[in-house]
């Protein structure tokens, strides 16, 4: 037999198993009760266990097409602004050819207009008495969750907004005393339960009726999915920093393996167990964070509370644990951050608490250890002492001495005492390695022979998870500012992007993006208006992608081979997701071609 007909037969063979995989389809139109077509709805399919979800986005003239694998009882959902949700339920055979029309009734109540809208409608509401405490805000108090979903809009008495708070400061909330007391105030003020009277404008692109989104739920209400990685085996590895363990998904079979990494001699919240971690979510040693894998299949995991590297194979399930530098008063290694991988197989990453950055040699199982400039005396104390301080609260286990010990307090630096050396990427046109400093709003990056670092102020603040594109430009999210920030490594100019608000006076907060290989195309999280932007270089454009659930959250983004944009739902804590849980979710802008093998 002929190659070309080995290849034939493999074709019709791929072809013939889609064919009976995806041989059940649903289609309609999406219109108002009064018969006009709405443009860019989401219509989601509930399979019967109700633990996965496929969602498609009507076109131009309303109409949808969602092929399927998903058979028995399921239920059909239609979601648009401004609008009721539209729910049917009804049994789906197995190769079934059905249509399904969805009107949608439009909103009038001001109550469920209101309940209807993004978190970011109710925190634009919030009446902050000046922009540096809104600023603060945005910087501090918003990193971890959506501010003003339904959650965290509950009107609560001013007493427990105060201990709110502090349970926050307690988490990483680097702020004044005053700047304490003017957002309990604000939060107090704003999240009484008043309806918020705003119009979202949603807009549609032609490239919504071509995307699909998969979702998986994972865990439990108490699950921390921080980052997914695509592996090696096109598998999704969901890394849980409170239980310290990985859901892994097959998303051929849908499986998901739970697999937990091997306890430490340390104590719940290992090198940080001073400090009142959230009940329930953080019951581990380790706090698993980010992971990059080499092409042998090895996957290394950066463990934030124990301040450790850790090696897992996923062929074999070997572990194995790097403790990193330690030095005087015990100050290097606290809390890893962000990994990546180079091209000659070595790993990367940031040491947020410590201001470092190290290198690891897989080869040789040694670290490079990088200190990086404090940038100001206030920062430097906070490098030189910040590890003596997480030792000394660690006599006393969950009572956030370090609240009071620190000079972000008792010297009213908030959190301009703090680098946070926070995301790490490395060019793929000429192998250099860039950071980012959250607080300090700089980027960094460090000559690989001399270990020399040159720091630049960036335009925008609060850099956080930054990405190289295929040109080697350097695409950076502004978190506290709602911009994309494009940066030329070799004439080191800056260009900025306002990214697009769903109504005036709101803000966005891209936590991370990345940039697809092939088309260049930059994709952000955007995290408090439930979307996924993706901006086109070449054509100066977004096409924002609303996410099927509310309260979306996602810290970092992968691509995988067939052609999918996929991340974790990591709200903290997870029971304020739409659905309760934690999920990976994984989106399709293409049927086929660039986004394809």
């Amino acid at each position: 037999m002929s190659i070309t007909a080995i290849r034939l037969g493999l074709l019709m063979a791929l072809t013939l198993t889609d064919s009976l995989v995806m041989a059940t389809t649903l289609s309609g139109r999406v219109t108002s009760t009064d018969g006009q077509p709405i443009a860019g709805a989401l219509v989601t399919l509930w399979n019967e266990a109700r633990n996965r979800k496929e969602t498609v986005y009507s076109n131009a003239a309303g109409d949808y097409q969602l092929d399927t694998e998903f058979s028995g009882a399921v239920r059909l959902r239609g979601r648009v602004s401004m609008y009721r949700d539209f729910n049917t339920e009804f049994e789906l055979a197995a190769d079934a050819q059905e249509s399904h029309n969805l009107a949608m009734e439009l909103l009038t109540d001001p109550r469920e207009i209101s309940d209807s809208l993004t978190a970011s409608a109710h925190a634009a509401a919030l009446p902050f008495p000046d922009l540096k405490t809104k600023n603060i805000f945005i910087s501090q108090c918003s990193y971890c969750h959506q501010q003003g979903n339904s959650l965290t809009r509950r009107p609560r008495p001013e007493g427990e907004w105060n201990d709110v708070m502090w349970r926050m400061e307690g988490y990483g909330a680097w702020i004044t005393y005053g700047e304490h007391r003017r957002i309990q105030e604000t939060l107090n003020a704003g999240f009484d339960g008043t309806p918020v009277n705003v119009v979202q404008t949603p807009t549609y692109s032609p490239e919504l009726a071509r995307a699909r989104v998969e979702e998986w739920h994972a865990g439990d209400a108490l699950s921390f999915l921080h980052d997914t990685y695509v592996g090696n085996d096109g598998k999704l590895y969901g890394i849980d920093e409170g239980k310290d363990m990985i859901f892994v998904l097959d998303r051929v079979s849908g499986g998901i393996e739970e697999v937990h990494i091997p306890a430490s001699d340390l104590p719940v919240g290992g090198r940080f167990q001073g400090v009142r971690l959230p009940i329930g979510v953080f019951t581990g040693q380790h706090g698993p964070h980010s992971a990059a894998q080499l092409p042998d299949g090895r996957m290394y995991i950066t463990a934030s509370l124990s301040g450790e590297l850790l090696m897992f194979n996923p062929a074999t399930g070997e572990w194995k644990s790097y403790p990193l530098p330690q030095g005087f008063l015990w100050r290097k290694g606290l809390y890893p951050h962000t990994i990546r991988a180079d091209g000659e197989g070595n790993l990367w990453f940031t040491v947020n608490v410590s201001n470092r950055l190290m290198k690891f040699d897989p080869d040789t199982e040694q670290f490079t250890d990088i200190a990086l400039p404090s940038n100001g005396f206030l920062r430097w104390m906070s490098d030189v002492m910040g590890g003596l301080v997480m030792k000394v609260i660690a006599y006393f286990p969950e009572q956030n001495y370090h609240l009071v010990l620190s000079h972000h307090k008792w010297l009213n630096g908030g959190k301009d005492v703090y680098n946070a050396p926070y995301g790490i990427d490395v060019s793929p046109v000429d192998g250099s390695v860039w950071y980012s400093k959250l607080y300090a709003d700089k980027i960094g990056t460090v000559d690989k022979e001399t270990l020399a670092i040159t720091e630049i102020d960036t335009p925008h603040p609060g850099p956080r998870r930054l990405r190289f594109g295929p040109d080697g430009m350097l695409w950076i999210p502004a978190f506290d500012d709602g911009y994309l920030m494009r940066f030329d490594p070799q004439t080191r100019e800056y260009e900025s992007i306002q990214l697009p608000v769903l109504s005036a006076g709101e803000y966005e907060m891209p936590y991370v993006l990345n940039v697809h290989p092939k088309t260049g195309d930059v994709w952000i999280a955007a995290n408090n208006t439930d979307r996924v932007l993706r901006y086109i270089p070449g054509e100066r454009r977004f096409v924002a992608y609303p996410m099927p659930n509310r309260v979306i959250w996602f810290r970092d983004l992968e691509f995988t081979e067939d052609g999918k944009v996929c991340a974790s739902n990591s709200n903290l804590p997870a029971y304020a997701h739409e659905d309760g849980v934690p999920a990976f979710i994984c989106l399709e802008p293409e049927p086929e071609g660039a986004y394809g093998t």
